[in-house]
């Protein structure tokens, strides 16, 4: 039985004194997962810019001049060569990303014969492709598809300040798709959008009370990218970004917390204290879609420094 959130017991846990709300993510962290081994995901971009919606934060929407060059959608064979590197590197899932509105039947069956190629590699296969409907969800779980991406972003109320071209029942609304066509959930969202606190445990709130909370759940720290409206909004504070990812480890106890985009700006500290409220699993590679992404030596590195091991196969909790 899913254990239903309030906002007032959230916010009540997110407002622990710091070392208090560490040590219960931990507790809660140890309870489904080694607490030494992180999940390595790559993602890569199949079809890049021109996408009709206007999400503030993305610089591949055709409404903002970010410099970005469209790229038409991929090859197979050069997906499956990406997806062979990834492997090499360590990564256990293969996320691929389309800049869509909505992906188009005749689309959707080239990118089926991606995930079907991807999958004959022993990799995860996930895909995030904008909204779906139901019998497009249907054709990705045939494909095999082990996840499917769609994030919520924000909350529902600071929504409508970040993208208007679609709603956040519109995004629901996908996943319920996913869900019912038996794949599993990657959704999560991006802090430092110039949300409030308030506004962050509200997602978690949403995302946590899901029949089933997303098996995986990415936080994103906000890049700021020249030419989009967000490009000069403040900056998250780093405690209140790694209270957000405590909360969530307590909230969501047997998802993977991926640390996504925004790693290239982080310091070796924040990151380490991030793993420690909870995130076990972290995009590789120098590249996410279009954004800069720490080199592969780096995370290494960090990985030495701190003895966390990359986890060899994804066992996921019933």
């Amino acid at each position: 039985m899913t254990k239903e959130w309030t906002f007032a017991k959230a916010n009540e846990i997110f407002a622990l004194p710091f070392p208090e709300l560490i040590y219960a993510a931990q507790t809660e962290h140890r309870k489904y997962f080694n607490s030494n081994e992180i999940q390595v995901s790559t993602l890569l971009s199949i079809k890049t810019g021109s996408c009709p919606e206007n999400c503030s934060y993305c610089p591949q929407s055709a409404h903002y001049d970010t410099g970005l060059q469209k790229e038409s959608l991929s090859k197979v064979a050069e997906v499956v060569e990406a997806a062979k590197r990834a492997k090499e590197a360590g990564s256990t899932r293969f996320c691929m990303g389309a800049a869509w509105r909505g992906p188009r039947d005749d689309d959707l069956k080239i990118v089926c014969e991606m995930v079907k190629e991807v999958k004959k590699l022993g990799l995860e296969t996930c895909v995030t492709l904008g909204l779906l409907k139901d019998h497009q969800a249907n054709m990705l779980k045939e494909a095999g598809l082990d996840f499917y991406n769609h994030n919520v972003d924000t909350s529902e109320e600071y929504y409508d300040k970040i993208i208007t071209t679609r709603t956040f029942k519109d995004r629901l609304d996908t996943l319920e798709h996913v869900r019912s066509a038996g794949i599993k959930v990657c959704c999560g969202g991006i802090l430092g959008m110039g949300e409030t606190n308030e506004d962050r445990i509200k997602m978690l709130v949403c995302l946590a009370n899901m029949n089933e909370p997303p098996e995986s759940v990415p936080i994103n720290m906000l890049i700021k990218i020249p030419g989009t409206p967000l490009e000069n909004v403040e900056s998250i504070d780093p405690f209140d970004f790694v209270r957000t990812i405590a909360i969530a480890r307590i909230m969501m106890p047997k998802s993977y917390i991926r640390l996504a985009a925004g790693r290239e700006k982080m310091s070796d500290e924040l990151q380490a204290l991030c793993f420690l409220a909870g995130i076990n699993s972290i995009f590789y590679g120098e590249k996410l879609l279009t954004a800069q992404n720490p080199v592969p030596e780096r995370d290494n590195y960090l990985f030495q420094k701190l003895g966390l091991q990359k986890l060899q196969c994804v066992k996921h909790s019933s």
